[in-house]
């Protein structure tokens, strides 16, 4: 029996979690991958797999065998790929999630990526709401600070810092603040459930709690609130679009915005791209992945 079909059937099904999934997963039958696993125990002789009637699980030395060989799996599907890359047409759809602040930077990426890869259909989804890629169909997501998911690949393009932002009118009827604890004293805009606002002062770090009258699960509210004159709000500054550092600069975007505390700020966001863990990336989906990681880190 062939020997990478034996590995194969082997990996998919510790990954699937039972020889019935795994057949699913492969296209194959059920007995075809039990007797390729069971070729694969008899030629190594040992045992891989402890089989029960409801589960199926590793042996030590399947562990072992597992963490040697699915990397190597990974590195064929990665290299059949990258051959199938330059021999096929780039096209078919692509399913992009951004956080809402892609209107600002992917949206004007847009006509470039398709001009690049016409045979591409993209469907780009705007949310600030973390996704469940897989049960989503998401083939790529662009998100703020995203949290670790061993079902995802994250890779980091740049970094964003925070800035603390009202309009011109705003501040003309109510002060600038001049330290963070005179926040206390302004209508603070609150994003989610971040009731407390991080600085950094002579002594260190601190926090200052914050309050307001308008609070919002997406950063474009937010925003909008403070273009209105509304309040004071804390941004990564990619939310809005390159904005000129120091007290009483506007921003590219809307020259009635202006950043206030900048000495009292340095933290960052990482801006990351996040696709699902998979053996097999289409063409369509790297190419469109590599477009990204190219094109939106100097706009950030």
């Amino acid at each position: 029996m062939d020997r990478f079909h034996e590995l194969n059937a082997f990996v998919a099904v510790v990954e699937a979690g039972g020889f019935s999934a795994a057949a699913r997963r492969l296209g194959d039958s059920q007995s075809a991958i039990s007797k390729s696993v069971n070729a694969l125990e008899k030629r190594l002789g040992v045992q891989l797999l402890q089989r029960s009637t409801r589960s199926v699980r590793l042996t030590e030395h399947g562990r072992q065998y597992y963490e040697r060989t699915q990397p190597l799996l990974e590195e064929m599907a990665q290299a059949d790929g990258e051959i199938m890359r330059t021999t096929l047409e780039i096209s078919g759809p692509v399913r992009v999630a951004a956080a809402t602040f892609g209107r600002l930077h992917v949206l004007p990426l847009l006509p470039a990526l398709l001009a690049r890869y016409p045979g591409v259909r993209l469907d780009l989804q705007l949310a600030d709401g973390v996704n469940d890629l897989l049960a989503e169909g998401i083939d790529l997501a662009i998100r703020v600070s995203p949290e670790r998911h061993p079902d995802a690949v994250v890779k980091r393009i740049t970094s964003s810092p925070l800035v603390c932002a009202g309009s011109r009118h705003y501040f003309a009827q109510h002060g600038v603040p001049a330290t963070p604890q005179a926040l206390a004293h302004h209508n603070c805009l609150i994003y989610k459930d971040m009731r407390e606002w991080h600085f950094t002062g002579p002594q260190g770090r601190f926090s200052v709690p914050v309050s307001g009258n308008l609070s919002s699960n997406t950063v474009e509210t937010i925003l909008s609130a403070v273009q209105a004159g509304l309040g004071i709000g804390m941004f990564n500054r990619a939310s809005l679009v390159e904005p000129e550092q120091g007290r009483g600069r506007g921003t590219q975007q809307d020259s009635q915005i202006i950043t206030v505390l900048d000495d009292f700020i340095d933290d960052t966001r990482d801006i990351c791209l996040v696709w699902p863990r998979r053996r097999f990336i289409p063409a369509r989906v790297r190419a469109v992945t590599e477009f990204f990681a190219e094109a939106l880190a100097p706009r950030l």
